[in-house]
Formats: C-alpha cells, structure tokens, sequence
C-alpha cells in the first residue's frame, strides 16, 4: 500500500518508488516515477511545463493521491507554494509564523522563541510585527519559509518558489534555502526550470514525460540542457 511515513528501512528523507498519477480526464502525469533525496541534502527537481515536477510535489506534500507507487517521507514536512499569497494568512509576520504552531498547543513563551529563532533565520526578526501586505514578493516566501522552520519540519517541499520573483530576490532565496538546509540539518526538493538555480543545489533531477529521466550532479545536467536547448 502507498505511504507517506519513512520506515527505517527506507533509504532516504524522501523516497518515491514507480508512482502513478492521473486526474479524472485520464490525462497521465506520472508515469513510473522513483527519485531518492538523502537526509541533508539539497535537491532540484526541473522539467518542462507537463513533466510531472508541481504533482509530484504535491503527493509529497499530502495534497494529491497517485493511482499506484510508493512513497515516503521524513515528518515532520513544510511545503512552499509558488504563491505566497496562497498560504500566508495572517495580518502580521510574527502572527503568520506563530500561526502554524497552535496545533501543538505549546506554551506562550516557547511559541514566540519558535518565533523569533524561526525570523531569525531567514533575516527578518525585525519584521516581526510588519504587516503582511508589506512585503515584497521575496520577503513573503521567506516568511513561508519560516512557518516550516518554526514548527520544526525536517524535510521543505518548494514549488518554485522564485516564479514571481525578480532576479536578484531569486538568487537570494535559493542561497538563503541552501544555507538553511546546511546549517540545520534539513532536507529540501525545490521544484524549478531556472538553469541558474542549478548553482546552488547538491544534485538534481531531470523529469520528462512523468518519470526521471537523469538526475546525479547538478552542473552536468545544466550543461546537457544548455547544450541541447543551443542545438535546437
């Protein structure tokens, strides 16, 4: 049966085995997919607008359900939508970051050292009480991003974040994810079709037509799409 909890035989913090996924009109996404990403490490996952990038993502995430495979991931998980505006509800930063914890029920004082260490870490405790229509495209994520810090997640789903975003706020938030995953011990899938995003991961993954097509070292894969894309 499909699963989302990793077991300690599975092999990495995020596992996918021969998933299967189509929505109701028979269209098929997923076709046969399996990726493995190793507890600490920074992946990228790209492809062509169709390729199965953003649903995979998804059933990672809980949003979605695929017909057939198995899957697994490290919990607790934040997901990272392409749209801030999707996810952030609150009026305030602080408030927002804060939001994610009450089903925890913790105490007031943990709540708001979550908080801050959460704000601090991506660069934005002075923000604290800003409002959230303040905010810059790029700080918003990074508000996104820090709700999964607060609640302590182990494994950051990114569905390419730096879509709405100017270059230089791109560059930012991938350096400032990679920072992250290295100096806390996370996990991180961050779905992109930016070349230059390649920089700043571990490996990477080649999806076409719903299953991996390469994966392994990042400036290799940029190279061979580079080189491919100039043949055409």
């Amino acid at each position: 049966m499909p699963g989302d909890i990793v077991a300690a035989k599975d092999p990495g913090a995020i596992w996918v085995n021969n998933l299967w996924f189509q929505w109701p009109s028979g269209l098929s996404v997923l076709q046969g997919c399996s990726l493995t990403v190793q507890p600490g490490e920074f992946c990228m996952l790209l492809g062509n607008n169709g390729s199965g990038k953003s649903t995979l993502l998804k059933i990672l995430g809980g949003l979605l359900q695929p017909q057939e495979g198995k899957w697994a991931v490290e919990k607790p998980v934040g997901f990272v939508f392409q749209n801030p505006d999707h996810q952030l509800v609150m009026p305030t930063v602080g408030a927002d970051v804060a939001f994610g914890l009450v089903d925890e029920h913790l105490p007031l004082a943990e709540i708001r050292n979550r908080v801050d260490d959460a704000l601090a870490a991506i660069n934005l405790l002075e923000m604290k009480r800003r409002p959230i229509y303040a905010l810059s495209g790029g700080q918003k994520q990074r508000v996104a991003i820090a709700g999964a810090i607060a609640r302590h997640c182990h494994v950051l789903l990114l569905d390419e974040p730096t879509a709405l975003l100017d270059p230089d706020s791109q560059i930012d938030l991938v350096k400032r994810v990679r920072d992250l995953v290295k100096e806390r011990g996370l996990t991180a899938l961050w779905v992109t079709h930016r070349l230059v995003e390649l920089d700043y991961c571990d490996r990477a993954f080649l999806l076409e037509a719903g299953r991996v097509l390469d994966e392994g070292n990042p400036t290799r894969l940029k190279h061979h799409l580079q080189n491919k894309s100039s043949s055409v």
